[in-house]
């Protein structure tokens, strides 16, 4: 895993991503040249995505790769459990402590040196209780971990180093009739995943249908949409992305 995923400029480019909101990420001169839809990508996946799609609350949901915890807190409001894994020990350890203080200083860079302090705070009308967060690695789950209504994989299939190990437990993971969420924006790299561990992204196949062909034995599929979001580096510098978003129901 990549060194950044461990590091202070992640984790505060992290907190920023998923409790920043758009006065945080996008200084007043500039948003006038912004894609001001991609801005709240964590909360997004749950009230765009879930909320509009389940039949109703779900018993226990799974958040992998839940980084610094912004959906996991989210997914308790269509779930009674929820648990979130990430490989960065330092992403976990953030999260945690956001659950136990309820809110965390960090450092948003604006140019150079320069930063401003914010704070992150858990959002309203969630049960942070109701969260269990585990450093853990998506290719090889602990065996017992046991079976939910919910999968959230979000932003996370491109940077595994075997992807495949990770979508192939899935099956076993999912109750029947549950669901299961995906969102990537395919951004295959080498640092990440060997390039013949990609999923699709060669000039015979994309990756969306490489990846119903391995999802679709186990899965129908629900719902395919475009999901936008926005990373801040600094004041002058996004990761503007765009994230194919597919919801699926456990056959």
């Amino acid at each position: 895993m990549s060194e950044y995923y461990e590091s202070d400029r992640g984790t505060a480019e992290y907190l920023l991503f998923h409790y920043g909101d758009e006065a945080d990420i996008l200084p007043p001169e500039l948003r006038a040249h912004a894609p001001h839809g991609a801005v709240g990508f964590p909360a997004r996946l749950v009230s765009e995505l879930l909320v509009p799609n389940l039949p109703g609350r779900v018993s226990r949901a799974l958040d992998l790769g839940c980084a610094v915890g912004r959906t996991s807190f989210e997914l308790t409001r269509v779930a009674e459990e929820v648990v979130g894994i990430d490989f960065s020990r330092q992403f976990i350890a953030t999260a945690q402590r956001l659950q136990r203080e309820g809110a965390l200083a960090y450092d948003r860079t604006d140019e150079g040196t320069r930063s401003t302090r914010l704070q992150a705070a858990l959002p309203s009308g969630v049960e942070a209780a109701r969260v269990h967060f585990e450093p853990g690695d998506a290719c090889h789950l602990r065996a017992d971990l046991g079976s939910f209504d919910l999968l959230v994989l979000a932003n996370l299939i491109c940077r595994l180093p075997e992807p495949r190990l990770c979508l192939e437990r899935l099956p076993e993971l999912a109750r029947p009739g549950g669901f299961l969420l995906i969102t990537s924006p395919y951004t295959w790299l080498e640092e990440h995943t060997p390039t013949l561990s990609w999923i699709g992204a060669t000039p015979a196949g994309s990756s969306h249908a490489a990846l119903s062909d391995l999802l679709q034995a186990a899965f129908e599929p629900v719902l395919r949409r475009d999901l936008p979001f926005l990373i801040r580096e600094h004041a002058r510098k996004y990761q503007w992305s765009v994230a194919e978003a597919t919801l699926w129901r456990r056959r």
